[in-house]
This record gives structure tokens, C-alpha cells and sequence, in this order.
């Protein structure tokens, strides 16, 4: 690129910096000093300067061409930082083009002073003060949001706003500013990727190796453990769809894998059998044309991961309208279905329970709270029979180590307390109000139940470390919930 197209001679570039505005875009400090060569801009001395540079020119120019030019420049700078040098920026881009406070006082005292001078004015000072109430930086999103590749780079951009707000101590001064950026960014965000917008795609075994790869990539609840892997989960009775956007039409932005079944499945292994990856073997070869889906054996639609593949786009409610979309594709494919139900893990109950038992120092909860008398009995005559450690200490060993599953007899003694727990766990243990396990309230939330709770349905070492094998189906009234027909 010549540089001098995009940001005219040195001496008119000079010139621009030393007449630029004085305005709320222009730092205190002086502008640093600027270098130029034929094969690159090197504005001044460190990455950071230079974007603050581009920032402040991108504010000031009237220009349509030297602004999209220069905001290109400013993504390919900020792509090429490290992190603590994003972290920099984005406390720069807030501290110097958030809200005017000033201005905002000066329009609010302009509003209040224009109630009595007529319909005209008040109306007039209202759009000024709401003017007044939008951060600067709004502008610089809109300008990216109509690059090529825009959209992906604010989405990326907001992955690593969260990622400084969760290494930020609440008590810092600038922790409100950047909870400010992340809200702006999560509503433009919001509005560009509703549902309206979103195209629902089914994924098959014929799709292009791109989506394939990436499918297996974003797999975040059961990781996909090879080619063979995945061409069962794509393959006969089993659907999988995801969410494109048209500025982001090769990534999937939300996976939904659902089992097409007799039932409604109780453990992961009937769903995603590992056993029998003999399919390896004929991985280049088309999918048998003996497999025939026969619509009569399949009653029920469950839904086995859904996984979001964007941080960026956190808090930004995109799930439920997959299912609904699916739902309805399942439903016109094969009108019988009349069961729809997760099955799904429970994260975090290995470690609330580890939690709970080390709270209970003295094991007193134990034989009260956590057992009955006759399960507490139980378990001390099967772990104390040789062995001087308690009952709690052992049980907190064995669930550190997952050691448990190897006995036989142990399991099935703890089988009717765990899942008791399990099931206190889910309904009883709330943050502000709703379920505290965050895919309880993400499908309560949606309107549907905890209907059952299945023992050593996921028996890998995943399943074990975040549930104890614990999954659980949320049935789902689905045709009444979203009028499907």
C-alpha cells in the first residue's frame, strides 16, 4: 500500500497533526514523533501510539475514505498486540472516548431549563442530552461493524474486554468504565446477531472440511475424539445444526447435536459410543447405504450439546432460538416425534459437594445432613472395616480421585445419596434468585423441567470430575412452548 494515498505528503501530514481540534478526542500529552517509509506506518515509538494516533484522526476526519482507511490500519495494529498491550488500549479508548460527563451536566441542565419553553425545544434538548449520553467509542464501532470482517473483530474485541474485566479488582477506578465498554459492546452486538439475523444450517458428513473441523473444534460438552467420531455425529439418526451469520458465513456461532432415539436416552455412552469407532476404518468411505432411518423407531428428539463458540458474544441469547429452529426442521422431517428432552451435565456439583463435605470439618453434617442413619452405617462398615480414616475423609478422597468408581460395591452405596444430593443441588442451591448451576437455569429458564436424573451416565473423566457421571434430562414441552404446528 502507498501509505502517502491514505495519508496525503509529510508536510500536509504534519500539518494536520499541529492544526488538529482541541476537542475531548486530543490527549494532554504531546504528540509523539512520527516516522514514515515506503513499506510501512510507523507513526511513532510503540504500537500503542500509534493507535492512539489513528484514533484521534479517525475522530477528527471528515473524510470517508481516510476514515475507513485508517480504522482498517487501526484492527490490523490492535490484531498484531500482545495482551497487555490490548489492555492498554481498551483502558485508553475508554478513559479518553467514553461519555463527556461535562457535556452530559450541560445538556441535562439545558433539559431541564427547556420544559417551559415549548414543545420544540424540549424535544430539542432531549436529543442533545441523548447525544450527550453515548460514549464516543460507539462511533469507531460503527465504523468497523462495515469492514470486510468487521463484525468477527468487535466479537474478538469484546472476548478480550471480558478477559481485562475478569483480571480487574472491582475496587479499581477504571473497573466502571470498562463494565461500560463491555455493556456497549454486548447491546450493538446483541442487535447485529439476533435471531433474525442468524441462519439456521444443518451440518452432514458431506458438509465442507472447513465446518467439519470446526465443529469439532468448538465441541465444548463432549470433545470430539477423531474424524470417526464426528461422522457418527453427523451421520443417520443424529442432527446437527448451528447458527451462521452473514458477516461471519464459515463460522458456526452456536452447535446444537441432538440424537434422533426410541427414547429419551439415559446415559451419554448409548448417544456417543466410543466402542465402536471400527468406523475408522471406512472413514473415506461413503455412509452405508444399509443405514435407512426408519422414522417409526424414532420417538423422541434429545438434545445432547449445545455449545456456543464465540466469547465474544457472552450474555448474547442465541440457544433457545436454536433449539426452536431445530425443533421445528425435526418436526417437519418426522411428524411423530412427541418427546424433546436434554440430556445434559451437571458442571460444578462434583465441586459443591467437595465443598459442602470440607465445610462439615467434624463429620457431624455427614450422618445427619448429607446421609441417612442407615446409608451412614452403611458406608462405615464397607470403608472403615480395615481402615482408622473416616467416613467423611475417605468419601472426600475418593471424590478428589474418582477412585469410587472402581469399587463395585461402594458405587452402588453412594448411588442413592449422591443423586439425592444432585437433586437438592439443581432445585435448592440459587445465585440471586435462580438455579445456581448455569445450565439448570439456562433450560429452566426456557421453560423446561428436571425430569430425571441418570446415574454413571457420563462414566468418562469429564463427566466424573464435573458431576460424579451424574446427567440429567430437561423434557421440554416444546410444541406448546413455541406454537410449533
Amino acid at each position: 500500500m502507498n501509505i502517502f494515498r491514505v495519508f496525503g505528503t509529510l508536510p500536509h501530514i504534519c500539518q494536520r497533526l499541529l492544526k488538529r481540534p482541541q476537542n475531548l478526542f486530543t490527549s494532554n500529552q504531546p504528540s509523539p514523533y512520527c516516522q514514515f517509509n515506503e513499506d510501512t506506518v510507523m507513526l511513532c515509538d510503540s504500537n500503542i501510539q500509534r493507535m492512539k494516533l489513528l484514533l484521534k484522526d479517525t475522530a477528527t476526519s471528515s473524510s470517508s475514505v481516510s476514515v475507513e482507511s485508517k480504522t482498517k490500519l487501526l484492527c490490523s495494529i490492535y490484531l498484531q498486540l500482545k495482551s497487555q498491550e490490548k489492555a492498554d488500549f481498551l483502558r485508553h479508548l475508554v478513559m479518553n472516548y467514553g461519555v463527556n460527563h461535562s457535556s452530559v451536566q450541560k445538556c441535562a441542565r439545558s433539559f431541564l431549563s427547556s420544559q417551559e419553553q415549548g414543545e420544540s425545544s424540549r424535544i430539542k434538548a432531549e436529543e442533545n442530552l441523548r447525544s450527550s449520553l453515548t460514549p464516543y467509542y460507539i462511533g469507531l464501532f460503527g465504523h468497523i461493524g462495515r469492514l470486510e470482517g468487521g463484525v468477527k473483530f468487535l466479537v474478538d474485541l469484546r472476548k478480550d474486554v471480558l478477559y481485562l474485566l475478569s483480571m480487574l479488582e472491582p475496587n479499581k477506578s477504571i473497573a466502571p468504565n470498562i463494565k461500560a465498554l463491555n455493556k456497549t459492546l454486548r447491546d450493538l452486538l446483541s442487535l447485529w446477531f439476533s435471531a433474525g439475523f442468524m441462519r439456521l444450517q444443518r451440518v452432514t458428513w458431506d458438509s465442507s472440511c472447513d465446518m467439519l473441523q470446526k465443529i469439532s473444534e468448538y465441541e465444548a460438552v463432549h470433545p470430539v475424539r477423531s474424524w470417526g467420531d464426528l461422522k457418527l455425529r453427523v451421520g443417520p439418526y443424529r442432527r446437527c445444526y448451528v447458527f451462521t451469520h452473514s458477516s461471519m458465513p464459515k463460522e458456526p456461532i452456536v452447535v446444537l447435536h441432538t440424537a434422533l432415539t426410541t427414547e429419551i436416552s439415559t446415559s451419554i455412552q448409548s448417544i456417543v459410543n466410543h466402542a465402536h469407532l471400527q468406523l475408522e476404518e471406512k472413514l473415506f468411505q461413503p455412509l452405508s447405504k444399509d443405514v435407512v432411518e426408519d422414522p417409526k423407531n424414532i420417538h423422541a428428539a434429545v438434545f445432547y450439546s449445545i455449545s456456543s463458540t464465540q466469547k465474544g458474544l457472552q450474555g448474547i441469547e442465541l440457544g433457545t432460538q436454536l433449539i426452536k429452529q431445530a425443533v421445528k426442521d425435526v418436526l417437519a422431517e418426522f411428524p411423530r416425534i412427541s418427546l424433546f428432552s436434554t440430556l445434559s451435565p451437571v458442571p460444578g456439583f462434583r465441586d459443591w459437594l467437595l465443598l459442602e463435605l470440607s465445610k462439615d470439618e467434624r463429620g457431624a453434617l455427614l450422618s445427619s445432613f448429607f446421609l441417612t442413619d442407615e446409608e451412614y452405617t452403611s458406608l462405615k462398615d464397607h470403608l472403615c472395616k480395615n481402615n482408622a480414616v473416616s467416613v467423611r475423609e475417605q468419601i472426600l478422597e475418593m471424590l478428589k480421585s474418582n477412585q469410587w468408581l472402581q469399587d463395585a460395591n461402594l458405587s452402588e452405596l453412594l448411588k442413592v445419596p449422591f443423586m439425592r444430593l444432585c437433586a437438592q443441588y439443581l432445585y435448592r442451591e440459587k445465585r440471586r434468585g435462580y438455579a445456581l448451576n448455569s445450565v439448570a437455569h439456562f433450560h429452566l429458564r426456557n421453560g423446561a423441567c428436571i425430569w430425571r436424573l441418570n446415574w454413571l451416565a457420563d462414566k468418562s473423566p469429564r463427566g466424573l470430575t464435573s458431576s460424579c457421571g451424574i446427567m440429567v434430562n430437561y423434557r421440554y414441552n416444546l410444541v406448546n412452548k413455541f406454537e410449533v404446528k
